[in-house]
C-alpha cells in the first residue's frame, strides 16, 4: 500500500503536479515519515471498507489509502472547484447558523474546510474526522502552519462512534459523491443521529442536476461513484432522514449546498 520516500520524489519530480504543488512544498512532503506518521491516528485493526479500500480515487492506484492523494489532493479540489475554491467553502461557512460551540467536519481530507469552520467560529470545539490517515497527515500539518487547535481523528462517516446528540453543526464537504449512494445515506443518517435537537447539516458537493450532463467531468476526475450519486437528490435523503427545512442552493459553476436542521421535540 505505502510506497517509499524516494519514490514519491520521483514520481512528482516528473510530473506537471510538482509544478503546481510547488518545489518547497514537494520537498517538506518528501521529509515526512508517511508510516510513522500515519500510525498516530490509526485506531486498532482500522476497517476499509471495500467501496473505499478497493477503488481508485482521481486515478490515484490506492486511492486515498496513499500518501500520493493526499499530496495532490488540494490541488485537485482547487482545479475542481471553479471558479474558486476559497469563495465556494466560504459559501457553506455564510450559511451556518446559529452560531455553534461544537462541529464535526465529516470526511475532512486535507483539512480545507475544517481550518475554515475554525477561523471562523475560534471558540468552537472542531473535530475532522476522516478514514485517510494520510489526510490527516496533511490537515494536522496545515492546522499547525496556520496556528489553530482542531482534533483530527481517523473513522468512518457513517459510523463515527460519538455520542448522540453531540454536535451543533455536522459538515460534509466534497465527500458525498465519492460513496456508493446507500452510504451516502448512511452518512446523512449519522449525521442526524449526532445532532442536537435544532442543530445543523450542510452538506457542500458536486451539483446533481449539471453532473447528470457532465459525463465528461466525471470521467476526467476519474471518480467511481459521481455518476450514481448525480442520479440522486440531497434533499430526498435529508427529508428520508427527518430533518426539517431542507433545502438546495447551487454555488459556484457545479456545486450545490444543502442544508437541513434536526427538529426540536416539544
Amino acid at each position: 500500500m505505502l510506497v517509499s520516500q524516494n519514490s514519491i520524489r520521483q514520481f512528482f519530480l516528473k510530473s506537471i503536479i510538482s509544478v503546481l504543488i510547488g518545489k518547497d512544498k514537494l520537498r517538506f512532503y518528501s521529509t515526512i515519515d508517511w508510516q510513522k506518521e500515519s500510525d498516530r491516528f490509526l485506531k486498532e485493526d482500522p476497517v476499509y471498507p471495500d467501496y473505499y479500500s478497493g477503488k481508485n480515487f482521481h486515478g490515484i492506484t490506492g486511492g486515498y489509502l496513499n500518501p500520493i492523494a493526499a499530496i495532490t489532493y488540494d490541488v485537485v479540489t482547487a482545479f475542481a472547484s471553479p471558479p474558486n475554491e476559497t469563495w465556494i467553502r466560504h459559501q457553506l461557512i455564510n450559511g451556518i447558523e446559529p452560531k455553534p460551540k461544537k462541529i464535526l467536519d465529516l470526511g475532512c481530507g486535507t483539512g480545507s474546510a475544517t481550518l475554515m469552520l475554525k477561523q471562523a467560529f475560534g471558540q468552537a470545539v472542531v473535530i475532522g474526522l476522516d478514514l485517510s490517515p494520510y489526510m490527516l497527515i496533511v490537515a494536522e500539518k496545515k492546522a499547525q502552519q496556520a496556528g489553530l487547535n482542531i482534533h483530527w481523528q481517523q473513522g468512518l462517516a457513517e459510523a463515527t462512534g460519538f455520542e448522540d446528540a453531540a454536535f451543533d453543526l455536522v459538515t460534509v464537504s466534497m465527500l458525498l459523491h465519492e460513496t456508493p449512494p446507500d452510504i451516502s445515506q448512511l452518512i446523512v443518517l449519522e449525521s442526524f443521529r449526532l445532532l442536537k435537537p435544532g442543530g445543523q447539516l450542510i452538506i457542500l458537493d458536486g451539483n446533481q442536476f449539471r453532473l447528470r450532463y457532465a459525463q465528461w467531468l466525471i470521467e476526467f476526475f476519474k471518480e467511481p461513484y459521481s455518476k450514481a450519486y448525480a442520479a440522486h437528490s440531497l434533499e430526498d435523503w435529508l427529508k428520508a432522514a427527518a430533518f426539517e427545512k431542507a433545502r438546495t442552493k447551487y454555488v459556484g459553476w457545479i456545486h450545490q449546498l444543502t442544508w437541513g436542521i434536526k427538529p426540536i421535540i416539544k
